[in-house]
């Protein structure tokens, strides 16, 4: 999933479609927006749990990422693996998650690992 910044995921006139060159209508990319951000606070919220990344929950919502970024493009295991590392470097991502939770892009990162070396 190619986006510049984490703040264009949020902003309400960021259009996903226009990085995939697809039909995306700003509707569709507020519901993206909505499911992404509930994602992200299901993983937020299995970290504060103390779920540790391979736990059913951490996993069940790594699923839920992993099916959601199947909507623009296919990842095999490194290249999932690949995109979840944005979440550790320094990059707009890990600041996005570390402002939701320090340490979510770290704890991230390990289920995503996890996830793509269990079903990828």
């Amino acid at each position: 999933m190619r986006i510049d910044t984490v703040e264009s995921m949020t902003d309400s006139t960021f259009i996903a479609g226009s990085y995939y060159n697809s039909n995306i209508t700003s509707e569709q990319n507020d519901q993206f927006t909505q499911v992404f951000s509930a994602i992200t606070q299901r993983m937020a919220t299995a970290m504060s749990q103390g779920h540790a990344p391979d736990s059913d929950e951490m996993q069940d919502a790594v699923r839920s990422h992993y099916e959601f970024i199947l909507q623009f493009w296919t990842p095999d295991r490194a290249t999932y693996k690949s995109l979840a590392m944005n979440y550790v470097l320094p990059t707009a991502f890990k600041e996005h998650y570390d402002d939701v939770a320090a340490g979510l892009g770290q704890y991230i990162y390990e289920g995503v690992c996890v996830y793509a070396d269990r079903n990828l």
